[in-house]
């Protein structure tokens, strides 16, 4: 992408009412006004309130709020000139249940409050594969604890990703601290029993993924 482009894209996401895009500073100070406050103030409404992280264009974001208009959706990822298409979507469909948040996914905890949220996907993640990248893997051991720090008691966690290694690690690490795993399959699109929202809704990397007959993985679960 061009840097016109992206200049663009970033003076566009400034112009929605659905895009976010605090300062670190703001973030890490705790004056983030929306935290705890993202229904009351934003959304308008009790609906329970899904996050998906690293949310890339926030094609799936998009596709999670048409799929259940009854729920409040929350693209997150660093990289605002990615998700300025799902943004531009959401905003020329007139959709009122999902928004866009800039910031890094470290920092969650400084954007929502205790028990904010009811469910947490993470799609297609970078899984950093070397070991001395443990520490950015997106469900390692600290990241959980951050994730269940703003998830209601019974919050659910959803990782969709085209990484054996990353589906491998994920499993063993909540296996090994004892972590509740609902569902686990290793090839969603040629095993059945997948649940029908993994399968009904796919980004543009993934159909790519899926034409180089990739298996793409998934599991559900909660936090301890």
């Amino acid at each position: 992408m061009g840097s016109k482009n992206k200049l663009k894209r970033f003076k566009e996401n400034a112009t929605f009412d659905n895009v976010f895009q605090p300062t670190r500073e703001e973030v890490v100070s705790g004056s983030f006004p929306l935290k705890g406050k993202w229904n009351k103030e934003f959304f308008k409404n009790d609906h329970p309130l899904v996050l998906e992280l690293g949310c890339g264009k926030g094609e799936y974001s998009v596709g999670l709020a048409n799929r259940y208009p009854e729920k409040n959706f929350i693209g997150i990822d660093i990289k605002g000139a990615r998700f300025w298409r799902g943004a531009k979507t959401a905003v020329d469909s007139s959709m009122n249940n999902v928004a866009f948040l800039r910031t890094q996914i470290e920092l969650i905890e400084n954007c929502f409050a205790e028990g904010e949220v009811d469910e947490i996907w993470i799609t297609f993640p970078d899984p950093q594969i070397k070991y001395k990248r443990t520490k950015h893997r997106m469900t390692n051991s600290e990241f959980l604890q951050r994730y269940k720090k703003i998830l209601k008691h019974d919050g659910l966690m959803n990782l969709k990703t085209d990484s054996e290694f990353m589906h491998g690690y994920t499993l063993g690490l909540l296996h090994g601290q004892g972590h509740e795993v609902i569902y686990a399959n290793h090839n969603v699109y040629k095993n059945e029993g997948a649940p029908d929202v993994v399968t009904a809704i796919q980004t543009f990397y993934e159909s790519q993924y899926l034409e180089q007959d990739k298996a793409i993985t998934y599991i559900q679960f909660k936090i301890k």
